[in-house]
């Protein structure tokens, strides 16, 4: 007989167990009652409704952003009216043989979109995302001027940051297939 191998059952972990019994970080609710102002959010992009969708659609390639806001001004000085995103690209332009140059962000943005206040939790903005579909939405101030555009990137970005060593330690392959471009994902 091995005296290692006829040890005492013990659970296959325990082994790796730290010595405190602890397994490590776990996810702790708390964060989704964190502020919108936790995540690492840019400040948005905003046009006026009259300005050209081509436009729109080279700041959003130059910025590496999926969306734009259209405001009454063109600035985050004056209230939100409208959001135009790589969806509306696709589903309003493209898919209908329009033109970018020859048509304005009046004509293809979702008017009065769906806006938290710039005070909101990440469970709230998880809330919109999840329910309406969204992939961006924004935050307004108290006179409905966007404040912050958060992106679900955003979201992934902090909890990668809350938990790097959960999620930034795993092995390189995933389901026998090797981490793709960021195109092929």
């Amino acid at each position: 007989m091995h005296p290692d191998l006829d040890a005492p059952d013990l659970p296959d972990d325990a082994y790796f167990d730290d010595p405190k019994g602890q397994r490590g970080e776990i996810f702790d609710a708390r964060l989704l009652h964190e502020p919108l102002s936790v995540l690492p959010t840019r400040a948005p992009i905003c046009f006026k409704g009259s300005d050209a969708v081509s436009e729109a659609m080279h700041a959003m390639q130059r910025e590496h952003r999926g969306c734009v806001l259209i405001t009454e001004d063109g600035t985050q000085r004056s209230r939100l009216t409208g959001i135009f995103t790589e969806r509306d690209i696709l589903l309003r332009i493209i898919n209908r043989g329009r033109n970018p140059a020859t048509i304005t962000l009046d004509e293809v943005m979702v008017r009065d979109p769906e806006v938290l206040p710039v005070g909101a939790s990440i469970a709230w903005v998880l809330n919109k995302m999840s329910v309406g579909g969204f992939r961006h939405v924004p935050a307004v101030d108290s006179e409905g001027r966007p404040s912050i555009i958060v992106s679900v990137r955003d979201v992934v970005q902090f909890l990668v940051e809350a938990f790097p060593r959960q999620i930034l330690n795993l092995p390189p392959e995933c389901g026998g297939k090797g981490f793709q471009t960021r195109h092929g994902a």
